[in-house]
């Protein structure tokens, strides 16, 4: 099936997708803060440059969008009709390194969160609740 878009069109809006401070990480970043956690975004010197580090407590969370990321039965992830080969192959990609990061990081002690795009849409004060709870469970054990 072709694109509906032109290649103009289709590079356009490519483009302005984000990578980093998306809308979910920002609502995410300041539901923390108002909660008295303090963090550091993006860091780069943590393997697989997690959304949000909490290096003293060696706790990494990353926030990940359904499609991109490969969410498994989600709704919020398809393959596009077209160029399917292409995301096949790009969200596999996705998913494995996501996969390699993780264990490279709970080997080296760290406590790792994965909140998906479509656990916020749906229930965000639910799944901020658990999270925060098992992070200051993290936080009171040091």
């Amino acid at each position: 099936m072709a694109d509906r878009f032109s290649k103009e069109k289709r590079h356009e809006v490519m483009s302005k997708i984000r990578g980093k401070d998306t809308q979910i990480e920002i609502k995410v970043r300041h539901w923390l803060f108002q909660h008295g956690i303090r963090y550091r975004k993006n860091c780069k010197d943590i393997s697989g440059i997690p959304d949000i580090a909490i290096k003293k407590y060696k706790i990494a969370i990353f926030i990940n969008g359904c499609f991109w990321h490969g969410h498994e039965n989600c709704r919020y992830q398809h393959i596009p009709k077209s160029n399917v080969d292409y995301w096949q192959s790009k969200i596999n990609k996705n998913r494995a390194r996501d996969q390699a990061n993780f264990e490279i990081l709970q080997n080296l002690g760290w406590s790792v969160f994965i909140v998906w795009e479509c656990q916020i849409k749906l229930n965000f004060e639910s799944t901020m609740e658990n999270m925060l709870n098992e992070i200051l469970e993290i936080i009171n054990k040091t």
